[in-house]
C-alpha cells in the first residue's frame, strides 16, 4: 500500500509515517516510480508505535522493543542497558496504573449503563 492509504488506515499523518521510517521503526520499499510502498502488516505496527509513544516511551526505546511485539519473536538483548531496563520498568508500571484506572472507569460506566438501561435511574448525589 502507498503512504496515503497507510496514513488513512492508521489516522497517522504522512509526515509522521516518514518520521517513523527515518527512526527505523517501519520500513518501506520503493516502487519503480519512486513512491513508498508499505506492507499490509505495517498498519498494526504503526498503531502499536503510536500506542507506545502515547504511553511516553521514546522512539529509541520503542525501536528496541518492537521485536517483542512480533510473533515469532526475535529479541536482541545486546544493547539493553541498566538505564533502558529502568525506563521500561517505570513505563510498564505507569501503563499498569493507567490500565487499572481505565478498568475502574469502564466498570463504573457499565454500572451506570446497567442502571439506566434497566430503568433504575441513579439518584442525584
Amino acid at each position: 500500500m502507498r503512504i496515503g492509504e497507510l496514513s488513512e488506515r492508521t489516522h497517522t499523518s504522512r509526515r509522521l509515517l516518514r518520521y517513523y521510517e527515518e527512526q527505523q521503526l517501519i520500513v518501506s520499499t520503493r516502487a519503480a516510480n519512486g513512491y513508498r510502498e508499505y506492507d499490509e502488516r505495517l498498519a498494526d505496527r504503526v498503531l502499536q508505535i503510536r500506542g507506545l509513544l502515547d504511553a511516553g516511551l521514546p522512539t529509541r526505546i520503542i525501536k528496541q522493543i518492537l521485536p517483542c511485539l512480533d510473533k515469532p519473536r526475535t529479541i536482541h538483548f545486546s544493547d539493553a542497558t541498566p538505564e533502558m531496563i529502568a525506563t521500561l520498568t517505570e513505563e510498564r508500571d505507569r501503563m499498569t496504573e493507567r490500565i487499572d484506572c481505565l478498568v475502574r472507569n469502564r466498570d463504573a460506566m457499565n454500572e451506570y449503563l446497567e442502571a439506566v438501561i434497566g430503568g433504575d435511574r441513579p439518584e442525584a448525589g
